[in-house]
């Protein structure tokens, strides 16, 4: 399954690299493709949206599903 969410706050490689990280934390993520220029970061795997908005928060980011 692929879950997309939005992520407002990225301005760079870094930023994609530091969300990237944050959702491959989250239990079940089994892979992650962000793209800062649409502000999107879809998430293959069987986690839940709340927890990966929640990753992307604690990372400095605003998110949402």
């Amino acid at each position: 399954m692929t879950t997309t969410i939005t992520v407002a706050g990225m301005t760079c490689g870094h930023c994609e690299q530091t969300v990237e990280e944050a959702l491959h934390g989250v239990s079940g993520v089994t892979g992650v493709t962000v793209d800062r220029e649409s502000e999107r970061a879809s998430v293959d795997g069987n986690a839940d949206a709340a927890a990966l908005v929640e990753a992307v928060e604690d990372a400095g980011y605003t998110a949402h599903a």
